[in-house]
């Protein structure tokens, strides 16, 4: 599990978080009424990652 991986993870109302380092991508399933985009995108900044833009998609 990669640093990046655990640490969002870790977050409360995250799950199946997918690190694709080769396509610069992180991919989650998240309940936003626990934490959203933004928050994190604060947690790979904190780790000194760049962040250049969060993109949400809703599921059915």
């Amino acid at each position: 599990m990669t640093k990046i991986q655990k640490a969002v993870q870790n977050q409360d109302g995250v799950s199946d978080v997918k690190v694709m380092f080769n396509a610069g991508k992180v991919k989650a399933n998240i309940d936003e009424a626990k934490v959203t985009g933004e928050d994190l995108g604060k947690v790979i900044t904190e780790l000194g990652y760049e962040v250049k833009k969060i993109k949400t998609k809703e599921v059915a």
